[in-house]
């Protein structure tokens, strides 16, 4: 369907790359370029393409937060994704393992390229997987850019997408396309789903969701790209196969009409203000103990002196 409004994006289950040192990174990169162009000839009026979490350097844990496995945001690397997409008439959403200039834990990090090679959003992993993943904490909080076809973009990485507070944030300010990139293994297939489907259903947004696919060094990575409606429905999903493109086609104003007309599930909006009809103009105290406490500084759990891994 070749419309104006409607967005076309690909999600690409890209295979596991197995990079054993930083000399086959480049290498790596220059297949991605490969692949970029061959979906855009593909679908020649592609507006989005989105490769996984740790389809850059991969996720080797002998090596991948050594520093020189590490690339800064001005890195040839990343220089060479940027010009990609510049060539090829497309935004690109890619994973970087990125050094960190102050020197401490590297990021674990997302970036959106727009169609003319620009840097748009730069994003670092909130929630890095405990116990098993040394990345910094994300410093920069939920960025959202404005993308193609009235698109409001955001984009976290993998585990990021586990907590709802963090699709919460990009809703909240104002993202209707909300992009997961991960590297989840198959045991995890069933909540990937779940919490898709449920990130586009609590903040009636589009999501679209993608992990890397293939067999890793212990574990074979899922694939099971996504793109849910936003009533949670999913338009489209892939196999577990490696390389296959997920595409759809969406509308980007039906979140936002959506957000504007509906009622009794128009959530996000419902939680600011409780009981309109029974109190005019609802209750807009906070009533939850935990988003209090976190506000505080004082967050903690009943039972958190009987948690057993930090």
């Amino acid at each position: 369907m070749e419309n104006e409004k409607f967005l076309q994006i690909a999600a690409i289950q890209y295979p596991v790359p197995n990079i054993q040192g930083p000399e086959e990174i480049f290498p790596n990169v220059e297949k991605i370029g490969t692949v970029i162009e061959k979906t855009k000839r593909f679908y020649p009026n592609l507006d989005v393409i989105v490769f996984p979490e740790y389809s850059t350097q991969d996720l080797n844990k002998k090596i991948w937060a050594h520093d020189d496995m590490c690339l800064a945001m001005d890195d040839v690397v990343v220089q060479r994704l940027q010009a990609s997409c510049e060539r090829h008439n497309v935004w690109g959403v890619f994973s970087i393992i990125e050094k960190n200039p102050e020197g401490g834990a590297p990021y674990n990090s997302a970036m959106i390229v727009n169609n003319r090679g620009k840097l748009v959003l730069h994003y670092r992993k909130l929630q890095p997987w405990v116990p098993v993943e040394p990345w910094a904490p994300g410093n920069f909080g939920m960025p959202v850019c404005d993308g193609p076809k009235g698109s409001k973009l955001a984009v976290c990485v993998c585990h990021d997408g586990m907590f709802p507070e963090i699709a919460r944030e990009a809703a909240y300010k104002g993202c209707n396309v909300f992009i997961r990139i991960s590297a989840y293994t198959s045991q995890w297939k069933e909540q990937w789903i779940l919490t898709n489907r449920a990130n586009a259903w609590n903040d009636l947004m589009f999501s679209v969701s993608v992990n890397l696919a293939g067999q890793g060094a212990t574990a074979y990575h899922c694939g099971h790209g996504m793109i849910c409606d936003i009533d949670g429905h999913v338009m489209a999903m892939g196999s577990g196969f490696p390389g296959e493109i997920v595409m759809a086609e969406i509308d980007p104003s039906r979140s936002d009409h959506a957000r504007k007309t509906w009622g009794v599930e128009n959530n996000i909006f419902n939680l600011g203000c409780r009981a309109y009809v029974g109190k005019p103009g609802g209750e807009k105290a906070n009533c939850l103990t935990w988003v209090k406490d976190l506000a505080n500084g004082a967050y903690r759990l009943p039972w958190d002196e009987k948690i057993q891994v930090r």
